[in-house]
């Protein structure tokens, strides 16, 4: 009797074996041999015990459209996984969501200054909330507070920069203080310098207030203002410079300043000048001061034999939208949503700002690796090149300023709160708990 000319509903039992390779069939009438049958199955079950044990390759159990899909396409994991690795928050686009980036209010963030709280200035549109970044190979996780405050369990952080870098901090006091409420432990007397306390994550978020990064002074007429200054390439501020000992993160930012005269010296000699147009002096763009200055801080991180584990994070320049003028020349920005890629211009000033920063942040990664010095980016230039709605404009307490409109900050709540969103995904990578 051959195995197809069995009766499948008969009650001799039929255990059937096939075998591809070599193409042996056999077939065991368990009702005529049962006792070959038990000898047989318990062998079986012993061998393939075994090769659970120890088979280097563990067996799965998948589909067979699993199967044609191994087949087609064995590097497809790794692949998934190398997309995964190299996803770049940076480029993406805004898409609409009606949750958007309202992660608090007015009355659930205490700590919104009044020049950045739009709606408490008068503000009626709220449609600019209503839009989350999304990047173009992967998700960005929303921001989590409770998760952010493990990771930094019994650290200490600062923000190292002007009054913009300020702005992203306070964003993320407010993300922080839906979790916990921290104490403010210290502000000095023209509160450029500020600390904050949260006692149950043992964290101490800083903001370090510095112009240019490196060490510049402004030029005085008659005791007045010049607008004019002088900066140190081959000098940090000491301002900054002198808290950097003890700092387990390093948020680090500059840009606004430095659209200015500016004369640049390197110990006794002018090296250049920032729109100046003097003879004798080379004319040099505002990219190159900036490049310089940090290029200046990265070597004093790198150098710092006091700060041994010390992440340092970039965050890149995060432009202004004035049209129709300057600041100081009735340029204004009313816009109630963002601009779309085509658009934005990638071959402006603010974008080559953008890339000098990137420049030295690479520079100072291959410096300082040898040292323990760890470095990263948070890149939010394209993002907020597209966002000329999030500014408060004529909304941040103008009237004693003649009515001059803000389009350098950023509204609270608003795309500000993105920038932390890309930090935490920055900070988890570095903390290992993520491969975005």
């Amino acid at each position: 009797m051959t195995c197809t000319g069995m009766n499948m509903k008969s009650s001799s039992t039929v255990f059937r074996e096939k075998i591809q390779f070599g193409k042996v069939e056999r077939c065991i009438d368990m009702g005529r041999r049962p006792v070959h049958f038990i000898l047989s199955t318990l062998f079986i079950a012993t061998i393939f015990s075994i090769f659970l044990l120890y088979s280097p390759n563990p067996l799965y159990l998948i589909s067979k459209q699993g199967l044609e899909q191994q087949a087609s396409s064995p590097m497809q994991g790794h692949k998934s996984h190398q997309k995964r690795e190299s996803c770049d928050l940076s480029k993406g686009h805004w898409v609409r969501e009606s949750r958007g980036s309202f992660f608090y209010t007015n009355s659930s963030c205490a700590t919104i200054p009044e020049s950045k709280n739009c709606f408490m200035q008068g503000r009626m549109d709220m449609d600019f909330l209503n839009w989350r970044w999304k990047p173009d190979q992967c998700d960005l996780p929303r921001f989590n507070a409770k998760t952010f405050l493990q990771i930094v369990q019994g650290k200490t952080m600062a923000f190292i920069g002007d009054s913009v870098t300020r702005n992203h901090m306070e964003s993320l006091l407010c993300l922080l203080s839906q979790e916990e409420i921290p104490e403010d432990i210290y502000k000095d007397s023209e509160d450029r310098f500020r600390t904050w306390y949260f006692h149950r994550s043992n964290f101490t978020l800083k903001v370090l207030w510095t112009k240019f990064l490196i060490a510049g002074e402004e030029r005085m007429i008659n005791g007045t203002g010049s607008s004019i200054f002088d900066l140190q390439l081959d000098k940090v501020d000491d301002g900054w410079a002198k808290h950097l000992p003890g700092v387990d993160y390093a948020i680090v930012s500059a840009g606004h300043w430095f659209f200015r005269v500016m004369y640049l010296h390197e110990g006794d000699n002018v090296v250049g000048c920032v729109y100046c147009n003097e003879p004798n002096v080379t004319n040099r763009n505002v990219d190159f001061a900036l490049q310089m200055s940090f290029r200046a801080t990265f070597n004093y991180i790198n150098g710092c034999k006091n700060c041994s584990g010390l992440v340092t994070l970039l965050r890149t320049f995060a432009p202004a939208h004035f049209e129709n003028g300057a600041w100081n020349t009735g340029g204004y920005c009313n816009r109630t949503g963002p601009f779309n890629e085509t658009e934005i211009d990638l071959t402006s000033s603010e974008w080559q700002m953008r890339n000098a920063q990137v420049k030295e942040i690479k520079r100072a990664r291959k410096f300082g690796g040898n040292q323990g010095k760890r470095f990263g980016v948070v890149d939010v230039t394209k993002a907020m090149l597209m966002r000329p709605d999030g500014h408060p404009g004529e909304h941040w307490g103008n009237k004693w300023k003649g009515g001059l409109n803000d389009c350098v900050h950023w509204c609270m709540p608003g795309p500000v709160d993105t920038w932390s969103e890309i930090f935490m995904a920055v900070l988890r990578k570095e903390a290992g708990l993520s491969s975005l």
